[in-house]
């Protein structure tokens, strides 16, 4: 896969942990935003931006500050760039009874403390970004 090309793989929970974090800090998304478990590898190619996640289980979390569950799948792909993940796949939000695909995930900049969630139906939502700190 052309995407993956001189990618950075790291394997192991704890190792691809380490990643995903410094790969939020790097582009400025909040530290909270992927609470995974159990990861099998974690991926990125600087040249394109591509990032891929793997864990062994699927991954509920609720954010308690802004009353959302959000699922993660046991796989997450998505293009990295500085304040934005886009073509997103593997997280979904539950919006009443449905659970619609989270697509692009895009932090205000210059920043107002506003994050902006939006789905392939072209539906966005917006929370504060402390919402999604580590430990949320």
């Amino acid at each position: 896969m052309a995407e993956r090309e001189g990618a950075v793989v790291v394997k192991g929970h704890e190792e691809g942990m380490k990643m995903a974090v410094s790969l939020l800090e790097e582009f400025g998304l909040p530290l909270g935003l992927l609470p995974l478990a159990d990861v099998v590898e974690v991926g990125f190619a600087r040249g394109t931006g591509y990032m891929w996640i793997n864990q062994r289980k699927k991954v509920e979390h609720h954010f308690k500050m802004v009353s959302k569950h959000v699922s993660y799948d046991v796989d997450i792909t998505g293009y990295v760039k500085p304040k934005c993940i886009k073509k997103l796949k593997g997280v979904k939000a539950k919006e009443l009874m449905l659970w619609p695909p989270v697509n692009e995930i895009t932090v205000d900049d210059p920043s107002t403390g506003k994050i902006h969630f939006k789905s392939l139906a072209g539906v966005t939502k917006t929370f504060p970004v402390e919402a999604f700190a580590a430990g949320q």
